[in-house]
């Protein structure tokens, strides 16, 4: 089955607020799909709660994960079965080092699977593999998860987080937000290296210039809660050109 991610009017609030109104979106095996949307328009609360963040409160719709109810699973178990959030602002872990946070992600993973722990040669090699793929130096993987890290070298850290877990869909949440070039470069790169036939990568963003090194294969527009627009990458650039003033309005006009 090549469908990976169906997600079907799709509503949720926090508070008494609704934010998702009607989300309806579907992700294949192999594919690259990218959100925009200007602020506030529901992007980041979407990655949210395909994650399970107990903040959010989903009042409608449906959510299926390779064919299993995304919605009815806890937040580690959907990680588990392969959904990964990269965090727009990644959270520093102090006194944890990284090498024992990722050694105790990879075996609840094993564990949930029924299989028993990866022995730590195993595990340092593939640590060493994984950390290469994103050029992650060996002396930031050795300390406390992401304390006293740039922002690039925190991004850089959930790319090579992502590289060890091998998830089979990747929500990269506005992962461009703080970057230079090069930092951009580098955690693209990764990302793209890590895209198989058998998984998927949906980009939140707000700009074209992570999309001219993540290639997206359909391009999304979130506004007031739900996707108003979809096309190719093509869209993006209509964007980037013309600016989200051009959604608002043609959404606005739409609905007189």
């Amino acid at each position: 089955m090549n469908e990976l991610l169906k997600v079907t009017d799709l509503h949720a609030s926090i508070g008494d607020k609704e934010i998702l109104k009607g989300i309806n979106l579907t992700v294949n095996r192999g594919e690259v799909h990218a959100i925009m949307g200007p602020n506030g328009s529901g992007k980041s609360t979407l990655s949210a709660v395909l994650a399970g963040n107990p903040t959010f409160t989903v009042t409608g719709g449906s959510a299926t994960f390779h064919g299993i109810d995304l919605l009815d699973l806890a937040p580690e178990d959907r990680s588990h079965e392969g959904l990964f959030l990269s965090f727009q602002y990644p959270v520093e872990i102090p006194g944890v080092s990284m090498v024992n946070f990722m050694r105790a992600a990879v075996n609840a993973k094993r564990k949930y699977f029924n299989q028993p722990p990866m022995p730590a040669t195993e595990f340092l090699k593939l640590m060493r593999e994984k950390r290469a793929i994103v050029e992650l130096d060996n002396k930031l993987a050795s300390r406390s998860v992401n304390e006293g890290f740039s922002g690039g070298e925190k991004k850089r850290n959930e790319i090579f987080q992502m590289a060890v877990l091998e998830p089979c869909l990747s929500i990269l949440d506005e992962t461009d937000s703080g970057l230079d070039i090069d930092a951009l470069r580098v955690v693209a790169e990764g990302v793209n290296k890590l895209k198989t036939p058998d998984n998927a990568t949906i980009v939140i963003t707000h700009y074209q210039r992570l999309l001219d090194y993540i290639k997206p294969d359909v391009v999304h527009i979130l506004y007031k809660g739900r996707i108003v627009y979809t096309g190719g990458p093509e869209l993006a650039l209509e964007l980037e050109e013309k600016g989200y003033d051009w959604i608002k309005n043609q959404v606005d006009k739409e609905a007189e």
